[in-house]
């Protein structure tokens, strides 16, 4: 599953793949816009990114579906 952070004050997003799923994701976001000071993934490459809550602009998960690659008949 692919997924972008937005932050502010940059122009620039954090895209990367994750092993994660949707409703994982969305609880990781939400508990972190509750009260926690930071918000980390795990990339599927095994990458950490760490982005602090205050400077979040959005999240964008996106679906989890295999793009299809060739010519149809």
């Amino acid at each position: 599953m692919d997924i972008r952070i937005g932050m502010m004050n940059t122009g620039r997003e954090l895209n990367f793949s994750s092993a994660e799923t949707p409703e994982a994701v969305a609880k990781k976001v939400d508990e972190a816009l509750a009260g926690t000071a930071s918000l980390s993934f795990t990339d599927a490459k095994g990458s950490t990114y760490i982005v602090p809550t205050a400077a979040l602009a959005y999240v964008e998960i996106g679906s989890e579906e295999v793009r299809k690659v060739g010519f149809v008949a």
